[in-house]
Parts: C-alpha cells; sequence; structure tokens
C-alpha cells in the first residue's frame, strides 16, 4: 500500500509541476497585436478567465488538466468563427488519472458561436469549441466532439 501512496504522491506532484509550467506558458501575450486591434475579434476564455486571441496552447480540463490543446496553428480567426490544426493531450486515466498516461491525438479545432462575455461585455467570446480527430482519438471518443465554453 505505501508503494501506491508514494507513486500517487509522485505522479501528483509531476502533475502539478506540469500544470504550473503550462500556466506559466500560457501567461504569455499569444498576440503581439495592439488590445485594440484585437477587442474587435472575439476571444477565448481560459481557465483562469483570461481573454485569448489565437492562443497556442489551450487547457480544456481546468479541474484537473487531463485535456489540453497544444501546438494550435489558426488559419482562421474571425468575428463568426476560428480553425487551428494543433495536438490534443488526453489522459487515459489507466488504471486512474493520477496514474494515467497522456496520449496525443491530431485535431481540428472550430470556436464557433461568438457572443458577449458576461463578465466584460465589451468583448465578445467564442461560445463553443469542437475537435475533429484526424488520425485516432481517445477511446470512447466520437471522430467530432462538440463542448459548449465557459462564460
Amino acid at each position: 500500500m505505501k508503494r501506491h501512496s508514494m507513486r500517487a504522491a509522485v505522479t501528483l506532484c509531476a502533475a502539478t509541476a506540469l500544470a504550473a509550467t503550462l500556466s506559466t506558458a500560457s501567461g504569455a501575450p499569444s498576440d503581439p497585436r495592439p488590445a485594440r486591434q484585437r477587442a474587435a475579434e472575439p476571444v477565448l476564455v481560459d481557465c483562469f478567465w483570461r481573454p485569448e486571441v489565437r492562443p497556442a496552447d489551450f487547457m480544456l480540463a481546468c479541474g484537473d488538466g487531463n485535456s489540453r490543446l497544444a501546438a494550435l496553428q489558426w488559419s482562421r480567426w474571425d468575428g463568426r468563427a476560428a480553425v487551428a490544426r494543433g495536438v490534443n493531450w488526453v489522459n487515459d486515466c489507466k488504471p486512474y488519472c493520477a496514474a494515467g498516461r497522456f496520449h496525443a491525438y491530431a485535431v481540428t479545432v472550430r470556436l464557433d458561436d461568438p457572443r458577449p462575455w458576461k463578465k466584460n461585455p465589451d468583448l465578445r467570446q467564442y461560445g463553443e469549441i469542437s475537435l475533429t480527430y484526424t488520425d485516432g482519438r481517445p477511446e470512447g471518443f466520437q471522430k467530432v466532439v462538440t463542448y459548449p465554453l465557459w462564460s
């Protein structure tokens, strides 16, 4: 039993360090254009309630960090939709999430449904995200999954 407790503690520490690294990296400006120029475009609101335009990374599972998008390359970002290609890193949670392994899946990401952001109505935020798995997908996932985004 002690061995499992130690393994869980080490895994938890590693996950915390990874989350800290990711939050530091995502804290950097993702778009060098002036805020006034970006304000007309919809934003993607991250786990820390920061509006972002064309982020390189995005956490999908804010609570536990078991799903995130990385290496996003945006081909479209306008008043109606945004499209990018990237990688969805998903924890298989086997035998449980703290002991699980992360697997990379190529995805096309689409953001839709821009609407005023409740926290700052002067900004519009995308309200929906769709992931299309282009080369394999996590067990139990459909080829296309769509989630509402928080506001």
